[in-house]
């Protein structure tokens, strides 16, 4: 059974950093010139030559043995007469780059296991012995506000006890499940379907920054590389492959993120789904994983309930958290008191449980929700939203 390692206590250190000579980065980086080039092909090429300096100068015919296809051995034959790699290394000095071959010891251990793991990783930021310990989130990027809502309800629980959150920077779920781990003072880490050098999306520099500070980006690119379509769903195998378990708050029938859920059961992590209205299209391909046998997700406890037993029934213990607001007034204290349960309410319900009109209950609605109070989870419906004291 999977589980988190050492969960609940962070490890303050970072990895020790290997000193890795400069003509086995250019071999690496040469290496990673190749998209087609795969673990497979160069690990036959290791085990024959020494150090990867040996294999990136073997011959053709060592090459055709190692059973490179003859695309991708011929684009190695050309990368290997034109590249160099003296200005990238430059240029990733200056961003502060951390290069990580897979034959790094430092290279995370759950992502080499998987069936076709990155040959090298560009970290920007720190990777610590204790994002071993990681939950990747992703969702939809038209994230409903129940949506976000779910998402922090769920990280910042699983942030306090140590996990570190996997995700990818996008906008919606992925933006919410960084930014949640950022407010409970966790660690988090971004993969990006681009080079390192690049950003997407470009607006989310100021977010990147925080998860510099406080985790790293990630990306498995070559420098100068666009976030092209192609890239995401190879992006997606690198956030399941580097956590136990993956949680997918809201997605479609067609959304991205069910192709990191199909990533994840063909690495053999847990899958876990937050269940949605019926009437959603954001929530249809959630509630299908449901079906499917992932695992219904309501509370934090019920990811370490499968990842970790012993910190999921410490949560349980745990103070639940507070709506720290006083209502104004009898009208907002009614409509509150009924929103206390679980479920959304619609307005009707709101109206007709209330006693109150319904331009009452609506300007009342209204006020709560500019303050933050309230949010409305779907067209309608409305719920109380979660604040710490």
């Amino acid at each position: 059974m999977r589980r988190f390692a050492m969960l609940g206590a962070l490890i303050d250190a970072c990895m020790t950093t290997m000193s890795v000579p400069a003509e086995a980065l250019h071999s690496w980086l040469g290496f990673n010139q190749v998209r087609s080039l795969r673990w497979a092909h160069l690990r036959a090429l290791l085990e024959r030559y020494d150090t990867p300096e040996a294999a990136w100068r073997a011959p053709q015919s060592a090459l055709h043995e190692a059973g490179l296809p003859k695309p991708t051995l011929e684009a190695l034959l050309q990368v290997r007469q034109s590249y160099d790699a003296a200005p990238a290394l430059r240029h990733l000095a200056r961003l502060g780059v951390r290069l990580l071959p897979i034959t790094d010891p430092d290279y995370p251990p759950l992502l080499r296991q998987i069936a076709d793991p990155p040959l090298l990783l560009y970290v920007r930021g720190t990777f610590q012995a204790c994002d071993q310990n990681a939950l990747a989130v992703v969702g939809t990027r038209s994230a409903t506000e129940y949506g976000k809502r779910m998402t922090a309800h769920l990280v910042e629980p699983l942030a306090r006890q140590g996990v570190t959150i996997i995700s990818g920077l996008a906008y919606g779920i992925d933006s919410a499940a960084h930014q949640a781990a950022l407010r409970a003072g966790g660690r988090t880490i971004a993969v990006l379907p681009c080079s390192i050098d690049r950003l997407y999306p470009s607006a989310q520099g100021a977010l990147a920054a925080q998860i510099i500070a406080n985790g790293c980006l990630i990306s498995e690119f070559p420098l100068g590389t666009r976030a092209e379509r192609h890239n995401f769903p190879q992006r997606n195998r690198i956030i399941s492959g580097l956590a136990y378990g993956v949680l997918i708050v809201e997605a479609s029938e067609k959304s991205g993120a069910l192709i990191t859920a199909d990533y994840a059961l063909e690495q053999g992590r847990e899958v876990f789904a937050v269940p949605g209205s019926a009437l959603s299209p954001a929530s249809s391909g959630t509630n299908a994983l449901i079906r499917n046998g992932a695992t219904l997700t309501t509370s934090a406890a019920d990811i370490l309930e499968v990842l970790a037993p012993n910190a999921a029934e410490a949560l349980k213990m745990a103070p639940s958290q507070a709506l720290d607001y006083t209502p104004e007034g009898p009208d907002e204290a009614r409509i509150l008191e009924l929103l206390k349960g679980e479920q959304a309410q619609h307005i009707d319900a709101i109206v007709r449980l209330s006693g109150l009109s319904v331009s009452r209950v609506s300007a009342v609605l209204t006020v709560l929700e500019v303050k933050g109070i309230i949010c409305q989870s779907s067209a309608g419906y409305y719920s109380l939203a979660l604040r710490s004291k």
